[in-house]
């Protein structure tokens, strides 16, 4: 992967941190996303602090992009450091099941003021960092779309509240990235994944870098997508696998010249669109 410092935290999330703290209160507990792609590094460990006290359930969304083995290794690992944890496809999960944890996480809550003879209105917090679809997840829970989403970072500024039904309701928030990006290859798979602005960074140095790691795991299925046909003798670097697509894919300019600047933001979309097959950035070694 490229060296280049990689660094995003606009205004708005400093606003949103504020927000969600204050909004804590008013939930009985919460959702958070991460992208089964990258289970770790898309989760924000500000957000794991700042919601400890409160039951929570994680969802591994995006799972129908990511290695089914590998997604199955994650969720155990999760569920050993005592989380719930399951997987799920914003596109076509299986809804009854999300809503099923939410009726058992709130379980303890609904029970107390059951005991005094109310019929409290259960209140979810979906939480994650940008692009890991939560709005796209609370749609999907709602059945239409209740709630903008975008395959872009930053779509979501302000928090929403959904009404799921007449004693369920769910509140929307933006996505939010730690202030310091201190874990620079977790940084790096976030901007793989979208989660990061492109426009901040070099798109040929991260595309030749996603390349390189999804060579190394799953050389047959990045070669076929993007027909790559190695000079010999040559190694799987970034800048040669980038070339080796513009000739496999026709990725030319005049002259016979690699569109270097093409085939980076064409790479960088059609993983990001499950086009590569099914991959795992982060396999589970622990």
């Amino acid at each position: 992967m490229p060296n280049d410092r990689i660094n995003w935290y606009p205004g708005h999330m400093a606003k949103t941190r504020r927000l969600l703290q204050e909004q804590l209160r008013a939930v009985d507990a919460v959702i958070e996303l991460c992208d089964a792609r990258a289970p770790l590094a898309t989760r924000n460990r500000d957000l794991e602090k700042l919601t400890r006290d409160k039951a929570r359930i994680l969802v591994m969304n995006k799972a129908d992009l990511a290695d089914d083995r590998e997604t199955a290794r994650w969720a155990e690992y999760f569920r050993r450091q005592g989380l719930t944890a399951m997987r799920f496809n914003s596109n076509g999960g299986k809804v009854k099941d999300i809503l099923g944890r939410i009726e058992e996480a709130s379980k303890p809550a609904l029970e107390r003021f059951a005991a005094r003879g109310v019929r409290k209105t259960v209140r979810f917090m979906v939480t994650g960092i940008p692009n890991v679809g939560k709005s796209t997840f609370i749609n999907r829970l709602h059945g239409s779309a209740v709630v903008q989403a975008s395959d872009r970072p930053g779509v979501t500024r302000a928090n929403r509240w959904v009404r799921l039904g007449p004693y369920l309701e769910i509140l929307d928030t933006p996505g939010m990235l730690p202030p310091r990006l201190d874990d620079q290859e977790a940084a790096r798979l976030l901007a793989c994944l979208g989660s990061i602005r492109d426009e901040i960074m070099d798109t040929e140095d991260l595309a030749g870098g996603l390349l390189a790691l999804l060579y190394e795991l799953n050389p047959a299925a990045v070669a076929a997508r993007f027909k790559l046909n190695l000079p010999e003798g040559a190694q799987a670097e970034p800048h040669v696998l980038l070339e080796a697509a513009c000739r496999g894919r026709g990725w030319l300019l005049s002259g016979g010249r690699f569109d270097t600047d093409r085939a980076a933001a064409l790479v960088l979309d059609e993983f990001r669109a499950g086009k590569v097959g099914r991959i795992t950035l982060e396999p589970c070694e622990r």
